[in-house]
């Protein structure tokens, strides 16, 4: 692990208090980057990442900011700007899952799903751009699931996460002249509390792995860092799956 590529550079992950985006962070700290993560309610979860973060010698701060809040996910791309001093590597990671049948989703859940995984990625985008120069990096947590769905329960799911490999693909023509990546990383079955390796839900999921097994949030953490760093600056407009050869 190089400590220095990322030195002097500035993050902002949003839903960073837990899971793969808390293992992002952690990572992008520790290879030089200052960090700024968003969080919904978990205040405590959100203090405990940047304590991580700070002892790898970098900034880190904590935003209180719910993805389906444009407003206040506009704010916290300021926020960061305006304490970290810019913006140099966006992580749209906020997202929400709420697994059932789609004839049993209500629309309530839908517009959630949209809101988080989709508005949310949008304005946060929109809001970082106008901060970024060139060398920047846009990544996106998209999921194995944007690209083919073999698990029941998750059509509206699967659904905005096949408009952000979309959202991907189109942006990095459009920002690319400014020397601007934008990538998308697909996971597949990964063990978080969200979604553990373990209970019934797990064996679907599993069964689709050609590796048989869940992955781990560091396997994620390592592909964004490296879509993050100097040495992926000729891929854009790529949706990368780390997913245990779940789209195989």
């Amino acid at each position: 692990m190089d400590h220095a590529k990322l030195k002097g550079k500035v993050a902002l992950v949003t839903g960073g208090s837990r899971g793969i985006g808390a293992a992002i962070a952690k990572r992008l700290a520790s290879d030089g980057a200052a960090v700024a993560i968003t969080y919904a309610k978990d205040a405590r979860s959100a203090s405990d990442v940047i304590a991580v973060i700070e002892r790898s010698g970098v900034k880190g701060l904590a935003i209180q900011a719910d993805a389906a809040d444009h407003v206040a996910v506009s704010s916290a791309v300021e926020q960061t700007v305006a304490v970290l001093g810019g913006i140099d590597i966006l992580v749209n990671n906020a997202g929400t899952a709420i697994p059932k049948t789609f004839e049993e989703t209500t629309l309530d859940e839908m517009d959630r799903m949209i809101n988080i995984n989709l508005r949310g990625t949008l304005a946060a985008t929109q809001s970082a751009l106008k901060h970024m120069k060139a060398g920047s990096r846009i990544i996106m947590i998209g999921s194995s699931v944007g690209e083919r769905v073999l698990t029941p329960g998750l059509v509206a799911y699967s659904a905005t996460k096949g408009a952000v490999k979309m959202f991907t693909q189109g942006l990095s023509r459009e920002v690319g002249v400014r020397g601007i990546t934008v990538n998308n990383v697909q996971p597949g079955p990964i063990d978080t509390d969200l979604n553990p390796a373990s209970g019934d839900w797990a064996i679907p999921q599993t069964a689709t792995t050609a590796l048989n097994r869940y992955g781990n949030v560091d396997e994620i953490a390592a592909v964004v860092a490296f879509v993050a760093g100097p040495e992926s600056s000729y891929m854009t407009g790529t949706n990368i799956g780390v997913d245990g050869g779940t789209n195989a």
